[in-house]
């Protein structure tokens, strides 16, 4: 009797480390497929992460056209206003108005009109001015420009644009290509040719 006891005892024991053995392996396979399940969700999520900067790189990233060339003449007068005067300073202003005509075979700005006021001065040789534009098309669009003249040489810079000129970018360089005798005291007629690009930020 004690005999078959004893062996009745082993063979629950058996059965009890069996159990535990098979209830850590099945503890472990979900401990594991959990992970697996971490993982994957996290990969997911960098995954997501990603296409979404992706998606937002092609919609906020401003569409540009190419740089357009053009190189253009404005020609233009009116009245000057010396604001002082003697033989090594002068300061003055202007506020003239004209008309661009285009050299390019692009056609660019052709018959284009403007308004511009300017400030200037002149201590000895050297000429320091700066204006602001407004270049207009034909059809009523139109464009707000800068000039910085150091001496003999001009930059101008486009600094916003209204309808098809919307978003304008760009400039050029020019010089003074034509000035004449003014024809009526504290006037100016002249003219400058300016060669440049420009770029359309939508």
């Amino acid at each position: 009797m004690k005999k078959i006891e004893i062996r009745k005892k082993r063979r629950f024991n058996g059965s009890a480390d069996e159990i535990t053995k098979n209830n850590y392996q099945l503890g472990f396979i979900k401990k594991k497929r959990k992970e697996e399940t971490i993982m994957a969700t996290r990969k997911l999520d960098i995954r997501l992460c990603s296409l979404i900067g992706i998606l937002g790189l092609i919609l906020f990233t401003p569409i540009v056209q190419a740089q357009t060339p053009f190189d253009v003449t404005e020609c233009g007068g009116g009245p000057v206003t010396i604001v002082f005067q003697s033989p090594e300073v002068t300061v003055s202003g202007l506020e003239g108005k004209g008309i661009f005509f285009s050299n390019h075979e692009n056609k660019l700005f052709n018959n284009f009109t403007f308004q511009v006021v300017q400030i200037a001065r002149v201590i000895g040789s050297n000429r320091v001015s700066n204006s602001y534009w407004k270049i207009m098309d034909p059809d009523g669009d139109a464009i707000v420009a800068s000039v910085d003249v150091v001496g003999p040489e001009k930059t101008m810079a486009f600094l916003h644009g209204t309808g098809k000129w919307k978003g304008i970018k760009g400039g050029a360089k020019g010089k003074t290509s034509a000035a004449g005798k003014f024809i009526v005291p504290g006037t100016f007629q002249a003219c400058s040719r300016y060669v440049g690009t420009f770029e359309l930020v939508k």
